[in-house]
């Protein structure tokens, strides 16, 4: 069984009812979650609105292909109601982001997947419930812990 990391977010509707249900639809299509972290309400990052985002990241063990992984978490974002995925950088307000951010130590850089998640060390959003879950797992290309990871994000916005 592989070892996954997803990344959630919403800043739309019922925020709490958003992950809840991204949570369990996760468990039914992708695998077994074992843990998941605390809600945080951040401000959004990489673009302005209005509306707050609610994030967490869970852990679970998946006998899918990364691909899988990810072409199963898109169709729980389109089904949940997530119209269009953020594109070249440019962002918006959504119902539902499920990130792939770690397949057990895999490097992968493929046109669809690069693994693990390129930015996902330069957002407090994901390494704060990330640092929370799994303070001592070591991200496979930094070579720094979690928590190591979280703590100088944290400093550096300071």
């Amino acid at each position: 069984m592989a070892k996954v990391y997803l990344g959630l977010g919403t800043n739309l509707g019922d925020k709490e009812q958003n992950l809840r249900c991204a949570v369990q639809n996760i468990e039914e299509r992708i695998g077994k979650v074992i843990s998941l972290s605390a809600f945080y309400a951040t401000t959004p990052w990489g673009f302005d609105s209005e509306n707050s985002f609610l994030n967490a990241v869970l852990f679970l063990e998946t006998s899918f292909s990364p691909i899988d992984v990810l072409q199963k978490a898109k169709l729980i974002e389109l089904q949940m109601g997530r119209t269009h995925k953020s594109v070249g950088g440019t962002y918006s307000d959504r119902l539902i982001d499920i990130d792939l951010l770690l397949y057990d130590n895999l490097l992968l850089d493929t046109d669809e997947l690069v693994l693990p998640h390129p930015l996902m060390a330069q957002r407090l959003f994901v390494m704060e419930p990330l640092a929370e879950i799994a303070p001592s797992l070591l991200h496979p290309s930094l070579h720094q812990t979690m928590k190591v990871l979280f703590e100088l994000l944290a400093f550096s916005q300071k």
